[in-house]
C-alpha cells in the first residue's frame, strides 16, 4: 500500500513539473485573463440591457410591477455599476469598491427579477460571487486597508479567509449542473470526476490542478451546452443560453485566478508545505 502511495505521489509530482514547464510562458497573463472572464457576465448583461432597453423596461413594469420611474432608475443604475465596476476590476483600480458594487448588482438583480428562489440561478450566482471573492482576495496582497482606523484582521489573514470562501463558492455551479439533465454512463463518469475535483478544490488538495481540470471541463461543457450562437429561431432561448454561457465564463475566470494564486493558507496543500 505504501509503495502504491509513493508511486502515485511520484507520478503526481512529475505531472506537476511538466505542466509547470509547459504553462510557464502563460503564467504572467493568467491573472489578467481570469479577471476579464470573471466580469464577462456583467459586461454582457450591461450590454444586453442597453440594447434591449425597451423590452427590459416593459418586463420590469408589466411582470415585476415596478413603477415607471423606478424601473428606469433600477436598470440604469445596474448598467452604470456593471460597466464601471467591471472596468475597474480589469484595470485593477479601486478593486475593493468595484467588487462590492458587483456583489450589490448580483443581489439587486436576484430580488429585482424575482429569481432569488430559482435553485439553478442561486447556485450559479454563488459561483459568480466566488469569482468576485477571489478578485477581492487577490487585491488584498496589493492594497492597504480601506478603513485603517477600524480594527481588522491582518492582510494575510483576510486574504486567507477570502481564498477559502472563494474556492468553496466556486464549486456550486458544478454541483448544480452535475445533477441536472439526462443521465448516461459518460455523464455519470464525468460528473463523478468533476465532483472529486470540486472536493479537492474545496479542501485545497492539489487545488491548482483540480481547478485546471474544472477550467477545461467547464469550457468544453459551455461550448457544447450553452451554444447560443446556434439558436436563431428562438430569441428568448438564445438570451437564456447566452446568459448561462457568460456566467460560466465568469466562473472559469474564478478558477483561473485560483490556479494563479493557489488555494491559500487554509488548505491541505499549504499544510503539507509546513512539514
Amino acid at each position: 500500500m505504501a509503495d502504491i502511495k509513493q508511486q502515485v505521489e511520484s507520478f503526481s509530482s512529475r505531472a506537476e513539473d511538466i505542466v509547470d514547464r509547459v504553462g510557464q510562458p502563460l503564467k504572467p497573463y493568467i491573472p489578467a485573463f481570469g479577471r476579464f472572464l470573471i466580469v464577462a457576465t456583467f459586461l454582457e448583461d450591461a450590454l444586453r440591457i442597453t440594447t434591449q432597453w425597451s423590452d427590459q423596461v416593459a418586463y420590469m413594469q408589466d411582470y415585476r410591477y415596478f413603477p415607471r420611474g423606478i424601473s428606469h432608475l433600477f436598470l440604469a443604475l445596474n448598467v452604470v455599476v456593471m460597466f464601471g465596476a467591471s472596468g475597474c476590476v480589469i484595470a485593477r483600480r479601486y478593486t475593493d469598491y468595484a467588487v462590492y458594487g458587483l456583489l450589490g448588482v448580483v443581489v439587486a438583480q436576484a430580488l429585482g427579477y424575482g429569481l432569488i428562489f430559482d435553485l439553478s440561478f442561486f447556485l450559479r450566482n454563488l459561483s459568480v460571487i466566488g469569482g468576485l471573492v477571489m478578485v477581492l482576495s487577490d487585491s488584498q496582497a496589493k492594497q492597504k486597508r480601506m478603513f485603517a482606523a477600524l480594527p481588522q484582521l491582518s492582510e494575510s489573514n483576510r486574504r486567507t479567509y477570502l481564498q477559502l470562501a472563494g474556492r468553496i463558492l466556486l464549486i456550486f455551479l458544478f454541483i448544480g449542473s452535475a445533477f441536472h439533465g439526462e443521465w448516461s454512463l459518460v455523464r455519470i463518469l464525468t460528473s463523478l470526476l468533476g465532483l472529486v475535483a470540486c472536493i479537492m478544490v474545496a479542501v485545497g488538495f492539489k487545488a491548482k490542478w483540480s481547478a485546471m481540470f474544472l477550467v477545461l471541463f467547464l469550457s468544453v461543457f459551455n461550448v457544447l451546452i450553452n451554444n447560443f450562437w446556434s439558436v436563431t429561431h428562438n430569441h428568448f432561448k438564445r438570451d437564456f443560453l447566452k446568459y448561462d454561457f457568460f456566467q460560466t465564463l465568469s466562473i472559469v475566470g474564478g478558477f483561473l485566478l485560483l490556479v494563479s494564486m493557489g488555494p491559500g493558507g487554509y488548505s491541505i496543500d499549504e499544510k503539507k508545505k509546513e512539514f
